[in-house]
């Protein structure tokens, strides 16, 4: 049985890592899939990987961070499918930025995290709200990091603090949200090597520091975009409907 046929997902940050593995995990399973994201080439491999599948994906340039664009990206949405009942919160990151003492770090650099990884979420859960609260029904999940419930591998004090707002954030809209029949419920990865990003952070290690990484998990493996776009499957299915605010690591073992 498909479990999201007929239901509209909006998924951020879908031009490749996890958020590509969310949206083609929503049309598998029938979802009409509207991702976004700046890379608008990757976009398009992600559209065209969806040939043949039960659903479909369309695809449109938008930055988390410009409000007004967020807004009207889910309208376009809403008014073209004539629901919205799951949002990914995907988009994130630290924006090229690398550790360094924290009386370096400018204002331009900590506010440009915070933007892209807390107030996205933000904007975007504002987006769909009306669409959800009019339906009594809908699914936000968000994806933080291991970094929002320990510390940052990065050492990025704003990358730590943005994904810890994150987690704050599904908590406080699973309450607000719950008497419309909407759950907010967040997923933390481990490492994943999904991203040129986390591609670079892995090459940093060297061969001894990446054997550590991988003999601190329980299950001896980094994970794939496929175990994260799992969790978040599981949140937007029924098999949730009584989980939120929560926040679910998928890391392999700690």
């Amino acid at each position: 049985m498909i479990r999201f046929a007929g239901q509209t997902a909006i998924v951020t940050a879908a031009a490749h890592g996890f958020g590509r593995a969310i949206a083609l995990g929503f049309a598998r399973e029938g979802a009409q899939v509207w991702g976004c994201d700046l890379l608008e080439d990757e976009l398009a491999e992600t559209r065209a990987l969806a040939a043949g599948l039960p659903g479909a994906i369309e695809v449109r340039r938008v930055d988390v961070t410009d409000r007004p664009r967020v807004l009207a990206f889910a309208a376009e949405a809403r008014a073209a499918t004539g629901r919205i009942d799951i949002l990914v919160n995907n988009a994130g990151g630290v924006l090229g930025q690398v550790g360094q003492p924290l009386e370096h770090v400018t204002p331009e650099q900590w506010q440009g995290i915070f933007d892209v990884n807390a107030s996205g979420p933000f904007w975007f859960a504002q987006a769909v709200a009306p669409a959800m609260k009019a339906a009594g029904r809908g699914r936000i999940i968000t994806i933080s990091s291991g970094a929002g419930l320990g510390i940052s591998l990065t050492g990025i004090q704003a990358y730590a603090s943005a994904k810890a707002a994150s987690i704050a954030l599904t908590r406080q809209l699973g309450h607000e949200l719950g008497p419309f029949g909407i759950t907010v419920n967040c997923v933390a990865p481990g490492f994943v090597r999904s991203n040129p990003a986390s591609e670079k952070q892995w090459q940093s290690y060297g061969e001894a520091g990446q054997r550590a990484l991988v003999e601190g998990i329980a299950l001896r493996r980094l994970g794939t975009p496929d175990d994260i776009a799992n969790a978040v499957l599981f949140f937007a299915s029924d098999a949730a409907a009584w989980v939120t605010g929560q926040t679910l690591s998928v890391d392999g073992g700690r």
